[in-house]
Parts: C-alpha cells; sequence; structure tokens
C-alpha cells in the first residue's frame, strides 16, 4: 500500500462522508471504508479506472472536475481528498477553492517538483526530470503545473486557506533524515490538510 495513502487514512475520521476527487481505481476509499468506516464518492473522468471502482465495489461518478463541483451543497463532505492529481488541472486554485467550499477538510497530494534529483537532471542536462515518481516526458506529463511545497504555500495563503498539517514523503533514507530540515529540496510528495476555518 502507498505510504501517502496511510498518511491520509490517519487524517481522515472514522465515519466521515468523504469525496475523492481523481479516485483513480478507488483503492484508497475501499481502504477508508473498510479501516475508517467513512461514506462517500469518487469521482473520475478515466472509463477504465472507472470500471476498476465498480469491480472495487466503490461509489463513483464519471465526472470532470475541470467544471468545478457546483453539483454538491457547501460543506457536503467531512473530507475532500485529491491525490496526485491537482497538478494535472488547468486552475488548481480554483479546485482548492472549490474542494474547501465543500468540504470541511481537504487533504492534497502532489509530486514536489523541487526536489533535487528534479533540480539536478535539470540543471547538468538541460532537460525536464524523469524519474520514478515524474516518468514522463515533458511532451507527454498529465502535468501541466509544476509545484513545489513553497508554491502550494503560497497557493494556500493566497485562497485564505489554513494549513492544518504538513507531511513530506522520501523514499531513500538520508532524504527521510534531511526533509524535515529542507522539505523543499529532500521531500519527493507532498501532503496537506488544509481548511478554510
Amino acid at each position: 500500500m502507498r505510504l501517502d495513502y496511510s498518511i491520509v487514512a490517519n487524517w481522515v475520521a472514522n465515519g466521515s462522508q468523504v469525496l475523492d476527487l481523481g479516485c483513480g481505481d478507488g483503492v484508497l476509499l475501499k481502504r477508508l471504508e473498510q479501516e475508517k468506516n467513512t461514506h462517500g464518492y469518487g469521482l473520475e473522468i478515466d472509463p477504465e479506472k472507472i470500471l476498476r471502482c465498480v469491480q472495487n465495489d466503490v461509489n463513483v461518478i464519471e465526472f470532470d472536475i475541470e467544471g468545478g463541483l457546483s453539483s454538491f451543497a457547501d460543506k457536503r463532505f467531512d473530507t475532500v481528498i485529491m491525490s496526485q492529481a491537482i497538478q494535472t488541472l488547468k486552475r488548481p486554485d480554483q479546485a482548492l477553492a472549490e474542494m474547501l467550499r465543500v468540504g470541511r477538510e481537504c487533504i492534497i497530494t502532489f509530486p514536489n517538483f523541487g526536489h533535487w534529483k528534479a533540480r539536478l537532471m535539470l540543471a547538468t542536462k538541460g532537460r525536464m526530470p524523469v524519474s520514478d515518481l515524474l516518468p514522463y516526458e515533458w511532451y507527454n506529463t498529465p502535468n501541466i503545473h509544476f509545484c513545489t511545497f513553497k508554491d502550494f504555500d503560497q497557493m494556500c495563503k493566497d485562497i485564505g486557506a489554513r494549513v492544518i498539517n504538513r507531511e513530506v514523503i522520501a523514499t531513500n533514507s538520508w532524504g527521510q533524515s534531511l526533509r524535515g530540515m529542507c522539505p523543499n529540496l529532500f521531500g519527493e510528495t507532498a501532503l496537506y490538510r488544509v481548511s478554510k476555518d
């Protein structure tokens, strides 16, 4: 199981109403249902991933979140989750504002484009980074906004979101040791828990 899913599960309260945006195959929602007795829905646009959600017995709605979340009432959900998807949206700021409108809390995870490996590849090879975490070339990547921890902190400030928790994931041992001192340089994945209150 992905480490970021374990952290997300720790942040979600038992019995919560959850909305998972870009829910993929529904594995996270299924885990939350089983471990935390949550109820909710996943929104997904990819037909193959929707089919996998159905196979996983997860409530899923075919939905393009680029158009907003006007189908959902204010504070309808306890937690709204977007895992590894906000950087693929045209307007991440508007998406986060909508998430904060329909949810009491939001959990967002994204790859850190300020990680030292990405910086090193750009500096030494003069090319956009390609790695296990970012496995695409610049011309076929779904990521259209390359953001760092500092960029996300600023966006939260700009839209009036309060950061409740922030976790940093690093996969190698010395990165794990240094991620707390310099998360923007050594963190590979960012996890944020935010609210509007």
